[in-house]
């Protein structure tokens, strides 16, 4: 009888012990898991998960956040961090309802042609939506292909077109199969395969892993220096984008210089803000991308219809 392959052994280990998250519930649509891969991304999921519960109770399907302002998206998005994506994924559930039926298509080529959905997220809603084969390959995978593969404590910083060669090579043929095993490296390397306190002894590859035979030790210091916050441009941006998501109207420039004190960082970082399209100035005040308050000669005028 020939030995399990690492896709047989990564499965097996995953269906026993893997974390009980919403998006992986059987009945959950490719909307959902769509919005769990973006916001995923950088952010971890103690703090995904509540987002993500509330927005689908607010917009379930893509119709709801495409009838919706940018704005609210990203009123919605609150302190999760890196809030072009709320932009994205509005911009996504648009072009869903403009292209596709407010569907999220199952063919790859679509997903990728759909706004804020790149070559990880495509694959990760065609691999876990749709049970598709494909490589999905995150920071964690790459480091569990280096290892157990490759036998190199780390990948390096980026995805390469050889990071999705090495990891389909270990995919089972099924689609379905595929798709387990797409979920179970990412998870291995989420939770076990860490990048500097591996549990080697927890692990389903162990025995087969090349890093471990070679008896190399993980790298001593962090794989890239931690982003500092604190006095940032990003640290700015979320002062005045706080201000701006509270706000029932347009808010004048006075109340936005007093987030912070340094007039050269506060303008430019609202500057960023502006070009990101999160942001839009009318007249000397500015509002949060597309909320519609009504603003004549400078004075804001209440829209009764909202």
């Amino acid at each position: 009888m020939s030995e399990p392959t690492f896709a047989t052994l990564a499965s097996r280990w995953f269906q026993q012990h893997a974390r009980d998250l919403p998006w992986r519930k059987p009945e959950v649509g490719a909307w959902a898991i769509l919005v769990s891969e973006v916001m995923l991304q950088q952010t971890p999921v103690v703090r995904v998960l509540p987002a993500w519960e509330a927005w689908l109770a607010r917009w379930p399907v893509p119709a709801d956040l495409a009838a919706d302002s940018p704005a609210e998206a990203i009123r919605m998005w609150g302190r999760l961090g890196y809030p072009r994506r709320a932009l994205r994924l509005h911009e996504c559930a648009v072009a869903l309802v403009e292209r596709h039926g407010g569907e999220v298509p199952t063919n790859l080529d679509q997903l990728l042609a759909l706004p804020g959905v790149g070559t990880y997220t495509a694959r990760a809603v065609a691999a876990f939506a749709y049970g598709q084969r494909h490589p999905v390959v995150d920071t964690n995978v790459r480091r569990v292909v280096a290892r157990a593969v490759a036998g190199e404590p780390d990948a390096g910083p980026t995805t390469r077109p050889a990071d999705l060669i090495a990891t389909e090579r270990l995919l089972p043929v099924e689609p379905a199969a595929a798709a387990l095993a797409s979920a179970a490296f990412m998870e291995i390397g989420a939770v076990v395969c860490t990048a500097r306190s591996p549990r080697c002894a927890d692990c389903p590859l162990a025995a087969r892993c090349a890093w471990r035979a070679s008896g190399r030790s993980a790298p001593a210091g962090p794989t890239r220096r931690p982003q500092r916050y604190a006095g940032t441009d990003r640290q700015v941006r979320g002062l005045l984008l706080a201000v701006l998501r509270e706000a029932t109207g347009p808010v004048p420039r006075p109340r936005l210089d007093t987030v912070w004190a340094d007039d050269v960082q506060r303008s430019r970082a609202l500057a960023g803000l502006v070009d990101d399209g999160l942001v839009e100035v009318v007249g000397d005040a500015c509002r949060l991308a597309g909320d519609g308050f009504p603003v004549d000669h400078g004075v804001v005028v209440p829209d009764k219809s909202r």
